[in-house]
């Protein structure tokens, strides 16, 4: 295992993955990091503080591992800190610097691309690309047309992570052994960029009515049936209750953001936005929705709908009470033993992903 790593390259998925991939060697994977994986970014912490953290002995473990992302952020006198470390790393912390690039003209990242295990992370050309497609499919129990993963590239505009998501709403949605088609692919693409259910909930976060309202107005004129919606909105619900309960167990802010699918700069303030005592609540109004939308008619979806974002965007403020988390002091889901309908099919939605 080597001391160093550059991750370089403006392909945000492959840097990503690249370093979780160095993480889950040092640790194994889906092993309990604990105190031994630390996160820095280049334009919020000083070398000094990255530096104080790699010479720290790892608890009860083998190693430490340090990232460091937005490396290009750090001055040259700052990063030419870095320089006697370069030189002689830590035994017993694997240091990892992320960035989309570097300037080779500064002293200590030439020292850096050097003495470091270097991952090309640059964006795939077209042949790659079709042969990232096919793996990333493959991975997900699909097997696609050749026009499928034509589409796909062309529509992403050569963002993995844009790819990634579609292809697993195509996994949800294609029945098991039947190859993706054109069509499948059309139909998932959805609207377009803010009318996901991660937009719709960032709307509900900033207590936005009218935008709230302008997104459910575009899933309908789409066809989408408000059961699947409503399935969306709970499913990205339970991933909110998730993470905050993850974040109380003591779980770190950059592994938030890769559930949330997220800016980790975000994710503090977004998950602000949604206390325990509005999950609790809101959990009971999906019910309530649930068992209406079954029992009406279909022109009747909108309006309970309409009703419930309302309600969503009209929630109290916390009061005072501490926001430990959706299962700390013995508090049960709020859902209880019901389930609701959708619940298990909400990737079938159009825009259920960012």
């Amino acid at each position: 295992m080597a001391q160093l790593y550059l991750v370089v390259g403006e392909e945000d998925y492959l840097r990503d993955h690249a370093v979780a991939a160095i993480t889950d060697v040092v640790f194994g994977k889906d092993a309990e990091t604990g105190f031994n994986c630390d996160l820095f970014y280049g334009d919020e912490h000083d070398a000094e503080e990255v530096l104080n953290c790699a010479m720290e002995i790892p608890v009860f473990a083998p190693r430490r591992v340090v990232i460091v992302k937005a490396a290009d952020k750090f001055s040259a006198r700052e990063g030419e800190k870095f320089l006697s470390y370069f030189a002689s790393p830590h035994e017993s912390t694997t240091m990892v610097f992320a960035t989309a690039k570097l300037d080779g003209r500064l002293k200590w990242s030439q020292a850096l691309t050097r003495q470091a295990v270097v991952v090309d992370c640059a964006p795939l050309g077209d042949a790659q690309m079709f042969g990232w497609i096919r793996q990333e499919a493959k991975s997900l129990g699909l097997s696609l047309q050749d026009e499928a993963v034509q589409l796909l590239k062309d529509s992403s505009t050569g963002l993995l992570y844009t790819v990634r998501r579609e292809l697993e709403k195509l996994s949800a949605y294609v029945t098991s052994g039947r190859p993706v088609t054109v069509e499948d692919v059309e139909v998932l693409k959805g609207t377009g960029p803010g009318a996901s259910v991660f937009d719709l909930t960032l709307a509900i976060g900033s207590r936005d009515h009218g935008r709230a309202l302008t997104i459910l107005a575009r899933n309908l004129e789409t066809g989408e049936a408000p059961l699947r919606i409503l399935g969306a909105l709970v499913w990205q619900y339970r991933r909110l209750w998730k993470v905050k309960d993850l974040l109380r167990q003591g779980g770190r802010e950059a592994e938030a953001a890769r559930t949330l699918r997220m800016d980790p700069y975000k994710v503090s303030a977004y998950l602000a936005q949604f206390s325990h005592q509005h999950l609790t609540q809101s959990f009971a109004l999906f019910l309530k929705v649930d068992s209406n939308l079954k029992g009406g008619s279909s022109g009747l979806g909108k309006r309970v709908l309409e009703e419930l974002l309302f309600e969503l965007c009209d929630r109290p403020q916390s009061q005072g009470q501490p926001d430990d988390g959706p299962f700390s002091g013995g508090a049960k889901n709020p859902l209880g033993s019901k389930r609701l309908s959708n619940v298990r099919t909400v990737k079938t939605v159009r825009n259920v992903n960012r």
